[in-house]
């Protein structure tokens, strides 16, 4: 088989695939249960992720921990998650996307709960970089999953409502949040917070009785033979270049946005001097900024192309850094307001995420080719958070996190390397 992905016409469309959701349409009854499938799966990750962001200033008391010790809970996860993401995408090329995807959901879930019960800091640390191997994993495999049965036409749209589950996950962990450290005190707390991230286990379920491999992507890769989740091949003539900037891509827009989505927290709490409701009610704006941009970014990245949607919501999300750090002290109101466009821009720029890469690889390659290059990209996008929590003892939290900034402009450099995916089919 060969190692690169060539473009091929875009299957006709009849003129019933038009619509605000027609991309749902298009999917037909089996490429529903998937989407639903991977949209719960990371719905949950994202849950699971957050409860360490949201309980982060509780955690620090509890054990008596530095910025940068706390930043290093961020950055082991993300680390870990690389190798699990890696994993992740071979399992996914040689025993099947659904497989693979339960595989993940399962190791999250049971590592998020073993972290309520550390008895101290070094045990936390452990067990959080081990959720890290299932979280690092799911994403790569849940949109490769629904990529394989989205038409080409529609493709952008219907991966960005599959990112759209990380704001909904988010959105959740605030609820539980603000109702568990407004009834429990701290020390306790956190973890609650960590139990509740037991329940995707249950999800699993689902997937196993529900959801299924495209049969085409599936026979693809049957007919690959020993090629099929190569790492090796990834890196061949034809994909070596590719493979190298979509590494440098995900390490600058993850590097961005895991510095605020692990940061903006305790910013809020530490320097604004908000409460726990507060916190939660001035997160609703940025969650729900995320939620709308990434169904937008979906939509744009039909429209526009992969590249350049990629392009324009990182220099947004530079700009929108910058100005919501720099609000003078006491005017907690333009936090707010502020807040719905960041969430926005931070946001809208993964929803081509797993069209892109999807695009870049051939069938057989493809877990193993989005697995290296998104969760690579997320372990060297990790030193970003723990960076920030060590300028942040000199700086304070809201000068450092201007360093997420940098991470965006990374990522424009790293798209002068890569084609544009848009219009390409799959299979």
């Amino acid at each position: 088989m060969s190692t690169t992905q060539t473009s091929r016409p875009t299957r006709g469309e009849d003129p019933g695939d038009r619509g605000a959701f027609a991309w749902l349409r298009a999917l037909g009854p089996r490429g529903r249960r998937a989407f639903a499938g991977a949209f719960g799966g990371y719905a949950l990750d994202s849950y699971d992720f957050f409860t360490l962001p949201l309980s982060m200033v509780a955690i620090a008391a509890y054990f008596g921990l530095s910025s940068g010790e706390t930043g290093m809970l961020t950055t082991v996860t993300l680390v870990v998650s690389a190798v699990g993401g890696v994993l992740a995408g071979v399992l996914a090329d040689r025993i099947g996307r659904v497989r693979a995807l339960v595989v993940t959901v399962v190791t999250y879930a049971v590592f998020t709960l073993l972290c309520g019960f550390a008895p101290n800091y070094e045990t936390l640390l452990v067990f959080r970089a081990l959720q890290g191997l299932g979280f690092g994993g799911e994403w790569a495999v849940g949109a490769i999953l629904v990529a394989e049965y989205a038409s080409a036409r529609h493709r952008g749209r219907t991966l960005g409502a599959v990112q759209s589950a990380w704001a909904a996950g988010w959105a959740l962990a605030v609820v539980v949040y603000t109702l568990v450290f407004h009834f429990l005190d701290e020390a306790t707390a956190w973890r609650v917070m960590f139990w509740t991230g037991a329940l995707p286990a249950l999800f699993v379920l689902y997937l196993r009785r529900s959801v299924k491999d495209a049969p085409g992507a599936a026979e693809a890769r049957r007919e690959a033979g020993a090629e099929r989740g190569s790492l090796t091949a990834i890196f061949r003539p034809g994909l070596r270049r590719t493979t190298l900037f979509a590494v440098l891509l995900s390490t600058g827009v993850q590097g961005g946005y895991y510095t605020l989505a692990t940061w903006v927290p305790a910013y809020l709490k530490s320097e604004r001097g908000l409460s726990v409701v507060g916190t939660g009610g001035y997160l609703v704006l940025l969650i729900s900024g995320a939620f709308i941009g990434y169904l937008t970014g979906g939509y744009l990245t039909d429209r526009l192309g992969r590249k350049r949607n990629i392009a324009v919501f990182a220099v947004l999300s530079a700009i929108c850094v910058v100005a919501y750090t720099g609000i003078p002290a006491g005017a907690d109101g333009l936090v707010l307001v502020l807040g719905f466009p960041l969430g926005f821009c931070m946001s809208a720029i993964f929803s081509g995420f797993g069209s892109f890469l999807a695009e870049l690889y051939p069938t057989a390659l493809r877990g193993t080719g989005q697995g290296l290059t998104y969760n690579t990209g997320r372990a060297v996008g990790a030193v970003f958070p723990a960076l920030v929590g060590f300028l942040a003892d000199s700086w304070g939290v809201g000068g450092a996190l201007v360093f997420g900034a940098v991470g965006y402009g990374i990522a424009v450099l790293a798209l002068l390397g890569l084609p544009e995916t848009r219009g390409r089919e799959l299979l």
